[in-house]
This record gives C-alpha cells, sequence and structure tokens, in this order.
C-alpha cells in the first residue's frame, strides 16, 4: 500500500446502507426494469474517499445483522477502513433507498428504514476510544432525525470535542427523510454552532437560509463564531470558501459527468485528508486554493462513473485531472 498522504485519523460517523440503482437512466422508480445493488451512505464514503485518497480512515455506525449489513462491513475493511466503530443489530434490517437518475444526473430518493439498524445506535454502542484517537470527526444530520441514534450522535460530537478534534460537517439534506422541511431546517441548526468546518450544496444553502440567493452574504448568514472555514459547493461552477479572514471561490474541472452520486462525500474526504495533519491551512488562503483545488477535482472524477464508492478516485486520479486540466 502506498504511504499514507495523512497520518491522522478521521472517524466518520453516520449511516451506511445500500443504495438500488436503476439498470437505465432517466426512468422513474416504477419504470426501471432492474436495479444494481450500490453501496452508500455519504458518512461512509467520506471514510472510503479518505482510505482511497490514502488516509486514515474509521466509521461509526450501526448495521442490520443481515447479509446486506455483513456486506457493507465487508466492503469497508476491503477499502481499509476501520470497522471497529460497527455495531450489528439483530432486530432491524439494514437501511436501503431505492434512488432514481434523472437525464440530467440528479437523484430522487425512496428509502425504506422502519427503523432500520443506523437509527438504533445508542449512546451505549459508542466505541468512545475510537473516536478520542480521532484528529477529525466528520458526521451528516440524518443520524439526528430520530432516538436513539440523535443522543449518540450528539454523545459522540461531545466526547470528539472533549478530546480536541476538528468537528466536521455536511448536513446532506434528505428531505424524504424527514417528518417536515420545518423540523430538518430546525434539527440541522441545532448543532451548527458546534462545527469547525462545514460544507453545505448550493442546494442545502437554499434550504437553511429560506433565500433564493447564492451569494456571499447569503452563505455568510450561516457563519458561527466557533466556524474556521464554511465550504459551498455549486456543482460544475466549483465551491466557495469562507474563513474568518477571507473568501474566495475556486473553479470546477469540466468532465464527462454520468452520475452526481458520491461527488460531495468525495470533494469532504480529499479536503479533510489534506488538512489533518495541518489544520493551518484553512488560514493560508493559497495553501488552502490548492486543497480546495484537489478536492474538486476529486469531487469531479466521482462523477464520472455510476455510483459513490467505485467511482471514488486516488491520489494519482486527481493529480492527473489537475496537470490535464
Amino acid at each position: 500500500m502506498a504511504s499514507p498522504t495523512c497520518n491522522g485519523l478521521i472517524v466518520s460517523f453516520g449511516e451506511m446502507l445500500i443504495d438500488f440503482v436503476p439498470t437505465v437512466s432517466s426512468v422513474s422508480l416504477a419504470e426501471a426494469p432492474g436495479f444494481l445493488k450500490a453501496p452508500g451512505g455519504a458518512p461512509a464514503n467520506v471514510a472510503i474517499a479518505v482510505a482511497r485518497l490514502g488516509g486514515k480512515a474509521a466509521f461509526v455506525g450501526k448495521l442490520g445483522d443481515d447479509e446486506f449489513g455483513h456486506m457493507l462491513a465487508g466492503i469497508l475493511k476491503d477499502n481499509d477502513v476501520r470497522s471497529d466503530g460497527i455495531n450489528f443489530d439483530k432486530g432491524a434490517r439494514t437501511a436501503l433507498a431505492f434512488v432514481t437518475l434523472r437525464a440530467d444526473g440528479e437523484r430522487e430518493f425512496m428509502f425504506y428504514r422502519n427503523p432500520s439498524a443506523d437509527m438504533l445506535l445508542t449512546p451505549e454502542d459508542l466505541n468512545l476510544q475510537l473516536i478520542r484517537s480521532a484528529k477529525v470527526f466528520h458526521y451528516g444530520s440524518i443520524s439526528l432525525i430520530v432516538e436513539p441514534c440523535r443522543s449518540a450522535h450528539l454523545k459522540a460530537m461531545e466526547v470528539a470535542k472533549e478530546a480536541g478534534c476538528l468537528l466536521s460537517y455536511d448536513p446532506n439534506l434528505r428531505l424524504p427523510l424527514w417528518p417536515s422541511a420545518e423540523e430538518a431546517r430546525q434539527q440541522i441548526l441545532s448543532i451548527w454552532d458546534k462545527a469547525d468546518v462545514i460544507k453545505v450544496s448550493d442546494v442545502e444553502l437554499e434550504f437553511l437560509t429560506g433565500s433564493d440567493k447564492i451569494d456571499d452574504a447569503s452563505a455568510l448568514s450561516l457563519w458561527h463564531p466557533n466556524l474556521k472555514l464554511l465550504l459551498v459547493t455549486l456543482g460544475e461552477h466549483g465551491s466557495r470558501y469562507y474563513t474568518k479572514n477571507f473568501h474566495g471561490s475556486v473553479e470546477a474541472f469540466h468532465v464527462n459527468t454520468i452520475d452526481t452520486t458520491g461527488a460531495g462525500d468525495s470533494f469532504v474526504g480529499a479536503l479533510l485528508c489534506k488538512i489533518v495533519d495541518d489544520q493551518s491551512i484553512i488560514e493560508d488562503e493559497a495553501r488552502l486554493r490548492e486543497v480546495i483545488k484537489f478536492a474538486n477535482a476529486c469531487g469531479a472524477i466521482t462523477t464520472t462513473k455510476k455510483g459513490a464508492i467505485p467511482a471514488l478516485p486516488t491520489e494519482a486520479d486527481a493529480i492527473n485531472l489537475i496537470k490535464e486540466a
């Protein structure tokens, strides 16, 4: 194995599930002639993205004690992600999602979780030693939707913060999973001021601010005093960054986009991998721009193949795209 590009451990917390993706694009679920199973779940994608780039990653979450759950745990291990934070639930199934790919490569979701194993993670299930050993603790918002997982999420964040971890948050909005849009907004923002690094997409920015403007003023309305870095990803328009002292944008790499699944997770994994051992990069605009350029390249490459995990790039893939651009 190549020498790791980052030595510090990045622990990713939350859900891992199986996406069922139609064998043909641009059809509704009802019209799809068949489905391929694709492992997914944003926090798990981030962990694998980190490991694929040569970093150290672990996943914390709960899977069903079923064939799909053990398959997912196997995929994490095969991708060099530490699995000592995984629990199995004998009573609940691994979550499933049926995903449709629209003609433009964007996705629609239908979830099977009532309840799924990931929702049943308890604070007592947590491997606190693993969490405390992390340099970066990364999470989303799906784990905030219901108890007991919500309490486990809050406990894990608290333990990570006390241990001096950098807290990284990608809300990863999935509206169909929330009881209402208002509840989603409220809960996503309920832990906002705890994070050191936050990444939102343009769609999430609009949702959280209630504004249809995707500009600096809108983004900065989400700033909080403890925040070190706010990132807004804009798909084919690149990404914007905001810190206490400076802000700017980095343009995207133009590729042949087939499926946007996992692009944001790839971006986050790349960013975290590059800052885990030297967080001073966040305060140095020239170095931060290089890191975001690398993260943009990783995100772009991920859109060129179907599915998230098979499409996540290596360091060499990203460097090649940057050189060719």
